[in-house]
């Protein structure tokens, strides 16, 4: 792979274009198809974990959807600036007792010439909710395209 666009510097629409395609590929939920969107040395802190190079990316991915089922996200895009992208986002899912999460975090991408992301620094708070206070519905995969955003569902 040479390059994955859209590629930096960033526009509005581009921008938006990256957050998108992010959500789409962990919406699928397969590790080996997110961790082609970063570089093969692409350096992570997700929470408290320190992540580098692919063959981390794809085991991490791959516990943490082990034990967060039924796992839906939503990404927004909060602001971008040449090669980098911040970006705020919600997902739900729950553990094995059957326990509902929505977990709330921030992201900071910064993308090498290509179009992968090098860094990615995330922060995420986790709060229980109750099957009854789940927002996000959809078949697993891909969020339709008229499913309301972050914004919309007032998070």
């Amino acid at each position: 792979m040479t390059n994955r666009p859209p590629l930096p510097p960033f526009t509005p629409e581009t921008a938006v274009q990256k957050v998108r395609l992010a959500e789409d590929a962990w919406n699928s939920r397969d590790p080996q198809k997110v961790s082609l969107a970063y570089s093969s040395d692409s350096r992570w802190r997700n929470r408290s974990e320190f992540l580098q190079g692919r063959e981390q990316i794809v085991a991490f991915l791959t516990r943490k959807w082990a034990r967060e089922t039924d796992y839906r996200l939503i990404k927004e895009l909060w602001g971008f600036r040449e090669n980098r992208v911040a970006v705020r986002f919600c997902y739900e899912s729950h553990d094995s007792s059957g326990q509902w999460f929505r977990s709330y975090g921030n992201e900071l991408w910064q993308f090498d010439a290509d179009g992968l992301m090098a860094f990615r620094h995330a922060s995420i708070n986790d709060v229980a909710i109750s099957d009854g206070e789940r927002l996000f519905h959809w078949p697993p995969g891909r969020r339709p395209d008229d499913h309301p955003g972050l914004s919309e569902l007032g998070l």
